[in-house]
């Protein structure tokens, strides 16, 4: 497939997962998520190819089409899995970039592990791209990639952008390979945020760091300049909306409001990982019947925590004081069948969230730290009927977006418990307004705007080089 594209995306994982149908015959399935919704239409369209890892250790496939793309697959080894996946990218980088609520782990074979599975990525991407084609790296796991790939391939144009918050210097400053990482995010003409103020915590590090001269939102480097911008990513707001409308889903919405009778529907839909604030919510939300604001059969919450890095001992751990946690809170407060929090460790298909969106009276996203929060704007997308409201931690990226969410700090158990009392008794003329009012930021940002605003950057000739002379 040597040159065979002129728009080439590099993740971590293909844009499909395989599933066995009824005959026992494996086939693919288009992934769920934003990053898959927003770029499939456009690699569609481009004729474009997806550089990424199947999801099998030591799985050797050959590049094959599905959905309308071209897909190639990158092996990765068990041993890359432990060391670059579940180590480096997962027990160093996510932890430190989602300001160390966990400790990060520095160990020198999971970095030599992220750089040689960097540069089978870079390698992958080097020899399918064409002539002056464009390439868009996605994500934390390959920040490598962008100065790889430039060394090899000179002539394309690349572009970066980073799903999950970037650190400020104070905390970017203890990681042992700071100057690598920064050198290959400079590998890339574009390099894209989703909010601001990481984009200027990108820069300030360049030039704290590197010595490197800046201008604004410019870094200078190596001959070149490198644009550091905020691209907030949105969700697929019209097919939401369309799966919000459909009569099977609002069925399924009224089936369980029925199940849980004339009690008030609270609602978290995370993955189950250490920076979405779970335990927080669930502590709240127990004190409210200890503290006799709420009663049994009055309020249920429905927390849904997806399956994630299972392998991973912090995880686990994670797991295991959830469900503790749920057991002691049910077991204080709950009676004879009505628990007070019903606790799913699973994950649910498109349709049967958004019933539950549309069956929620409160959705709860309070995230420790996000670099964006979809699901927040998934339930905004699907309330149409401007019913619910929305409890919003002020450090999910969402939260510069969703001014008129009942925002929160989730560290604040007094705050959190107020915020909730206040989203479930407010009035509904003033949950109206606030709903109307993020439906209008959510409906007005949408994933083709998004990606369309992304390359249109990335394409555009770079500014004068003459603006070097004024920077800093």
């Amino acid at each position: 497939m040597s040159g065979a594209s002129d728009f080439v995306v590099v993740a971590n994982r293909l844009p499909v997962d395989r599933v066995v149908g009824e005959n026992g015959e494996p086939s693919w399935r288009r992934s769920p998520g934003g990053l898959v919704s927003a770029i499939a239409p456009l690699m569609r369209r481009r004729h474009g190819t997806w550089i990424g890892w199947a999801g099998s250790p030591d799985e050797r496939l050959e590049p094959f089409e599905e959905d309308g793309m071209s897909l190639v697959p990158v092996v990765q080894t068990a041993e890359d899995v432990e060391l670059y996946y579940e180590g480096f990218s997962n027990a160093t980088l996510w932890p430190l970039y989602h300001d160390v609520i966990a400790p990060p782990v520095y160990d020198r074979s999971m970095w030599d592990a992220y750089v040689r599975v960097n540069q089978r990525f870079a390698d992958v991407a080097a020899e399918v791209a064409g002539k002056d084609g464009v390439v868009w790296v996605q994500d934390y796991q390959l920040q490598l990639v962008p100065a790889m790939l430039r060394r090899l391939r000179p002539d394309l144009r690349i572009g970066f952008f980073l799903h999950i918050p970037f650190p400020p210097l104070e905390l970017f400053w203890q990681l042992p390979w700071r100057r690598q990482i920064l050198e290959g995010l400079l590998g890339a003409d574009l390099v894209g945020f989703q909010l601001p103020g990481a984009a200027q915590n990108f820069v300030r590090l360049c030039r704290r760091l590197l010595d490197a001269r800046t201008f604004k939102q410019d870094v200078f480097w190596d001959g070149r300049t490198v644009r550091a911008r905020a691209f907030p990513i949105p969700v697929d707001a019209e097919e939401l909306r369309r799966l919000s409308a459909d009569e099977g889903v609002r069925r399924r919405a009224a089936e369980i409001r029925e199940d849980f009778g004339d009690a008030r529907l609270l609602l978290g839909v995370d993955r189950l990982d250490y920076t979405k604030g779970i335990t927080q919510r669930l502590e709240a939300f127990g004190e409210l019947f200890r503290d006799g604001e709420l009663r049994p059969g009055e309020a249920t919450f429905i927390q849904i925590a997806t399956p994630s890095r299972e392998r991973v001992e912090q995880y686990q751990l994670l797991r295991d004081q959830i469900e503790q946690q749920v057991g002691h809170i049910n077991g204080e407060h709950g009676e004879l069948g009505t628990p007070v929090i019903q606790y799913l460790h699973t994950s649910y298909d498109r349709a049967e969230l958004a019933a539950l969106f549309l069956a929620a009276d409160v959705m709860v996203v309070t995230p420790l730290r996000d670099g964006m929060n979809l699901v927040a704007k998934e339930y905004v997308a699907c309330r149409e009927d401007l019913g619910g409201a929305l409890v919003l931690s002020e450090f999910a990226g969402a939260a510069a977006e969703l001014k008129r969410a009942y925002q929160v700090n989730p560290y604040d158990i007094d705050g959190l418990k107020q915020a909730l009392l206040d989203a479930l008794r407010d009035h509904p003329s003033e949950q109206g307004r606030r709903m109307r009012a993020m439906r209008r930021r959510v409906l007005e940002h949408d994933v083709d705007r998004w990606a369309h605003d992304f390359l249109t950057a990335l394409e555009e000739p770079p500014p004068p080089t003459a603006m070097a002379r004024e920077a800093v």
